[in-house]
């Protein structure tokens, strides 16, 4: 059969919805099912479990669990007396390094891991095309987002229900919410803090068409991540603070508010989404004009 034979019944192919999902339940599958993968899953599964233990250990002697200034890991003050604040406290203790760091490892090898595997030409034989690759690649790593948050979240409330009681909330605002309120709020602040890794994905996933080695790119995301953390922490750089994407991070806190304080939440998915357009743009000029030679 002829190229020219072949060349429309690909692009037709291409074109088709059907054809769009099969790619991505593709990728969500491989990406999920990677050895690597289960890993990272399994670390992030197991902080809640380690924190529930040292509180419970910790407060055995009616000892406080942890620091009571209502911020961050400070949650750890309230596991004690209610099993739903592990699962804040998990997510506030894994957000600034854990959750980023596997995000960055699986966003880092989307490309690049292809390239060195020699997988990413024979992806682009397939009537799929770069735009279409790189978009199904990007929805691979922002259900992987989710599925990290949701895994820390799962296993501090399951933790949380087996070593504490579980009983009313008491927010930040120290109003007493009832307990299906309190896993609607951690729901929602669940998905928050997965809408706040957005802008980091797509960053990795430019840092992966700019490399070609998975290992490479993983390296160089996760060392970006690093460095815009430490500039985070330095006073004398507070100008550029609330430009860089871990600023707003931990405002997910004030979804425990009552009412809910939403100015530096809007702010922060405001933020992510400047991150992810700006980066899925400059990902997307990188990829449509690079030559695959692997």
């Amino acid at each position: 059969m002829s190229q020219a034979e072949v060349a429309p019944v690909g692009a037709g192919r291409s074109r088709n919805p059907l054809w769009t999902f099969g790619i991505l339940r593709s990728e969500l599958a491989t990406t999920l099912r990677r050895g690597r993968t289960l890993a990272l899953l399994g670390v992030l599964a197991a902080v809640p479990v380690l924190i529930g233990i040292a509180v419970r250990i910790q407060t055995s002697d009616g000892s406080p669990a942890g620091p009571r200034d209502g911020g961050g890991p400070a949650f750890l003050s309230q596991v004690t007396n209610n099993g739903l604040f592990l699962v804040f406290a998990a997510l506030a203790v894994t957000l600034p390094v854990f959750l980023p760091l596997t995000v960055g490892v699986v966003a880092g090898d989307a490309i690049a891991g292809e390239a060195s595997a020699g997988t990413l030409r024979y992806l682009l034989v397939a009537p799929a095309g770069r735009t279409r690759l790189l978009l199904t690649k990007y929805t691979a790593t922002l259900a992987f987002c989710l599925t990290a948050t949701l895994v820390v979240a799962v296993s501090a409330l399951a933790v949380g229900a087996l070593l504490f009681p579980v009983g009313e909330v008491t927010t930040i605002s120290g109003t007493r919410i009832g307990v299906g309120e309190g896993l609607l709020r951690a729901g929602l602040i669940a998905v928050t803090v997965a809408a706040s890794l957005i802008g980091f994905a797509a960053l990795g996933l430019f840092v992966s068409t700019l490399a070609g080695s998975g290992i490479a790119a993983m390296a160089a995301t996760v060392g970006v991540l690093i460095t815009v953390q430490i500039l985070d922490t330095i006073p004398q750089l507070s100008g550029i603070h609330p430009y860089l994407f871990p600023h707003y991070w931990m405002s997910f806190a004030d979804l425990l508010r009552d009412p809910v304080y939403w100015n530096e939440i809007v702010k922060n998915l405001e933020l992510q989404g400047l991150y992810a357009a700006v980066f899925g743009s400059a990902a997307w000029a990188r990829f449509t004009a690079k030559d695959i030679t692997a």
